[in-house]
């Protein structure tokens, strides 16, 4: 079966300027744990909501805050994100995307097009999701 019968098509991207302040009021608006980045609607890398929380300074929002805290939330998305990232096309299969989370202890794989435009989403919760409704299936 192919990815994208699996995958999520509601997709959040960001620009590589955009500051870890919006980053993080997206997260808290939508609920997602990853963000694509893009320019020209081209993928470039993907930040997840670790990868914001390992970046901005711990004292953010509380009494302890300095000046300097706040600015860690003013560093942009390129500065964060990660470059290399692995993707499916939709016609991929499933097993694939269950390959690529076990080699690479990813948690998200992004779905591209052949323009590298990001098309979908799925995480290891969607793959778990499709592998109990086949086994219910069978029951």
């Amino acid at each position: 079966m192919s990815i994208a019968k699996v995958m999520s098509t509601r997709v959040v991207s960001v620009h590589m300027d955009d500051s870890l302040q919006s980053l993080r009021e997206l997260f808290a608006a939508t609920g997602f744990h990853h963000l694509v980045v893009v320019h020209d609607n081209k993928l470039q890398g993907i930040i997840s909501d670790r990868d914001l929380l390992k970046s901005i300074s711990p004292f953010v929002d509380t009494l302890s805050e300095r000046k300097l805290d706040r600015a860690t939330l003013d560093r942009k998305a390129h500065q964060i994100m990660t470059r290399e990232v692995i993707t499916l096309n939709p016609s991929d299969s499933v097993y694939s995307a269950i390959e690529l989370f076990n080699t690479h202890k990813i948690s998200c794989i992004p779905i591209i097009d052949t323009n590298r435009h990001p098309v979908g989403m799925v995480s290891w919760r969607d793959v778990m999701k499709f592998m109990q409704s086949r086994v219910e299936a069978k029951r």
